[in-house]
């Protein structure tokens, strides 16, 4: 067959391919799940997507979504209730489990938008945002403050009474102005991202902060591995559901049922549309041909084009920038597959990985930074000179990244293909006793490794959680994500910076002095520990509102001698005395670590000593006389020594040594 008549077949073939896949979607889209059909994503007017974990009463059916995430509809605007205020869903952004929101006073046509409740997000499942701020408004007030940073409230003032909004409490009462004098006192959220943030504020009306807006996250399964194959996510039974086409799904629409029923309705389909479709394109091909043959000939469609060799010349002439190599965009994505959704990861940090292969056979981790993160540059090129300066074992390898002048920016690592410790803990790949006591105690030394060499670096990591912790097939360590890492300099104690991390994981004292250490990365770690003793995640909304946090309830179980309630059944807890002990060990270890006060913890290196203690030496560990502990934890904190929980172990290995290094 000559050249021309290959083509043309190509496209008659093409057409064939496109009426039966278009013919098995409409036979399957008429027998879908009635719970598929009613999750379908709704908004309200020109406002955002709403999808799950929000749901919509009025559109949708409860298990759409998770309880507390629903959302009513008034005027087209997407509102949330907090406070017993309505507030105005501007945007959400399903990738990164955040919503920007603002009050909706400001939206009523009010012409003096005035907050009437404070704001408070006890009760709720959410999470303030790093760049938090809370803003003070006084109303109605007899004096005003003098020589102080104020927003006046213009509408809500008059020649007797006043009312204004302050950012600074702490310098009204330095100043000796006295807020009894004010009828009312409410507080709003705020973002504000560095110093720079205030001064544009400052410059702002009091209606233009409003409407400004604030970020709240959100702690809910990851939705992107069910949508990927084509399921609708949602919550029923207090448990997560892939709910698809056919039926509901654990996880993913790509199970053994989900797959038949796909392959009988494809070749039914095929079947049916198959003798239909080749008749029409053999039509096509007879009324095509005379032209082709015209249009193109024999030489130009037979001749091989030669590929571009542009990208391997950009590459090879750019070589390497500080020692890191760079890499051509195109090249990254040739080596996934133009970014297909089917090679994604996970999210790392401010950026979703994908799994490719380089050109030369390399296998690799892609980590592509959000393209609406304003943030992205400064992390990239943080990212970069931190970890091309960093060489350890238990540390993932950067291969490289592209330009920061690319049109996207890339981050090349090597691949680990084990997943996270969070997947084989509570994840995807977990399964009761596959995660041995032997295996969770080596995880923890090596990762206690690697931020012990990070902090020696004078580095703190600052995201220290299960999900950045990768492992590879032998189950050995590697520490990722260091998007959030900081350099540490050497002549100060602390770095002062607005809280970031993972919810669950933040160190509290951080959150409230804003100072980082190397304890602030011990304090997460705690949580890992916990997490390693327990299976459980480090939030999870569906537990006991005091247990949604891992840490206050790792806290209270060890306080109250329950620490038996708190450890995952399957590690010999209850049969094997040797790994009780090491347990009991390790969540003493930990809860040192969970101490409020940054003072109280140890350093991580005193941590990898005593980890390694438990491991060389469990078998000797002897249990000694209880410690008896009141609820209250005030008098823990008071204390000069790390304070001993209510299950403590006394061992030849434990102790606490001052340390002058500037890591405290």
């Amino acid at each position: 067959m000559d050249a021309q008549n290959i083509f043309i077949w190509k496209r008659t073939f093409r057409i064939i391919v496109v009426i039966i896949i278009f013919t098995s979607f409409v036979i399957e889209t008429l027998s879908a799940d009635p719970k598929f059909e009613a999750c379908k994503p709704h908004n309200c007017g020109t406002g955002p997507n709403i999808s799950y974990p929000f749901w919509i009463p009025k559109e949708q059916e409860s298990y759409c979504g998770f309880p507390n995430f629903s959302i009513t509809c008034n005027d087209e605007e997407p509102v949330l209730t907090i406070s017993d205020d309505y507030y105005v869903i501007r945007e959400i952004f399903y990738t990164n489990h955040s919503f920007l929101m603002s009050n909706s006073a400001v939206y009523d046509g009010d012409s003096c938008p005035t907050p009437l409740y404070n704001f408070s997000l006890d009760r709720t499942p959410f999470n303030y945002s790093p760049s938090h701020y809370d803003l003070l408004v006084f109303y109605n007030c007899t004096s005003v403050p003098a020589e102080t940073l104020t927003i006046p409230i213009a509408c809500m003032s008059n020649a007797t009474l006043h009312s204004f909004a302050s950012f600074h409490e702490e310098a009204l009462e330095y100043m000796n102005f006295s807020t009894e004098s004010c009828q009312s006192m409410v507080n709003v959220p705020v973002d504000i991202d560095g110093e720079e943030g205030f001064g544009n504020l400052l410059n702002w009306n009091f209606t233009e902060i409003l409407r400004e807006g604030f970020v709240l996250s959100w702690t809910a399964n990851n939705c992107s591995s069910c949508e990927r194959s084509g399921g609708r996510c949602g919550f029923e039974n207090n448990e997560f559901i892939c709910f698809c086409q056919d039926r509901p799904h654990l996880r993913t629409c790509h199970d053994e049922g989900h797959i038949r029923k796909k392959v009988i309705v494809g070749v039914s389909a095929g079947l049916g549309a198959g003798l239909g479709a080749f008749l029409i394109s053999y039509i096509c091909f007879l009324m095509h041909r005379r032209r082709y043959k015209k249009r193109y000939p024999s030489s130009l469609i037979s001749q091989n084009i030669s590929s571009d060799p542009s990208s391997k010349t950009i590459f090879e002439n750019q070589g390497s920038l500080r020692g890191v190599h760079i890499f051509t965009y195109e090249e990254l994505e040739e080596a996934t597959n133009n970014f297909d959704s089917s090679k994604e990861l996970g999210d790392g940090g401010f950026g979703t990985v994908y799994h490719g292969k380089l050109r030369d056979g390399r296998v690799v981790a892609v980590k592509r930074l959000y393209e609406n993160n304003y943030k992205r540059v400064e992390q990239f090129m943080n990212e970069v000179e931190i970890l091309q300066l960093l060489r350890h074992r238990n540390l993932v390898s950067l291969y490289g990244c592209t330009s920061r002048h690319s049109r996207e920016l890339l981050l090349v690592y090597e691949f680990i293909p084990n997943g996270t410790v969070a997947d084989h803990l509570h994840g995807e790949q977990a399964k009761p006793g596959s995660l041995t006591w032997p295996t969770r105690m080596k995880i923890a030394i090596e990762t206690a490794s690697a931020l012990k060499y990070l902090h020696a670096s004078d580095i703190i990591h600052r995201d220290v959680k299960t999900n950045n912790i990768l492992l590879d097939n032998n189950f050995s360590v590697k520490v990722a994500d260091f998007g959030l890492s900081r350099l540490f300099p050497t002549d100060v104690t602390h770095v002062s910076t607005a809280p970031q991390g993972t919810p669950g994981y933040v160190d509290p004292d951080y959150h409230q002095c804003y100072q980082l250490t190397s304890k602030s990365d011990v304090y997460s770690f705690g949580v890992v520990l916990i997490e390693l003793i327990s299976s459980m995640p480090a939030v999870d909304i569906t537990r006991h509102r005091h247990e949604i946090n891992l840490s206050n309830m790792a806290i209270n179980k060890i306080q109250n001698h329950a620490l038996h309630e708190l450890v995952d059944c399957s590690l010999g807890f209850d049969s094997d005395q040797n790994i009780r002990r090491m347990i009991m060990a390790v969540a003493e270890l930990a809860f040192q670590c969970l101490q409020n006060e940054k003072e109280m913890r140890p350093a991580m290196d005193e941590v990898l000593e005593v980890l390694m203690g438990i491991e060389s030496e469990g078998c000797n560990i002897v249990k000694t006389e209880e410690v008896e502990i009141p609820a209250d934890s005030v008098g823990l904190l008071k204390s000069k020594q790390p304070p001993a929980s209510p299950d403590s172990v006394t061992t030849n290995w434990i102790s606490w040594p001052s340390t002058n290094n500037g890591s405290s």
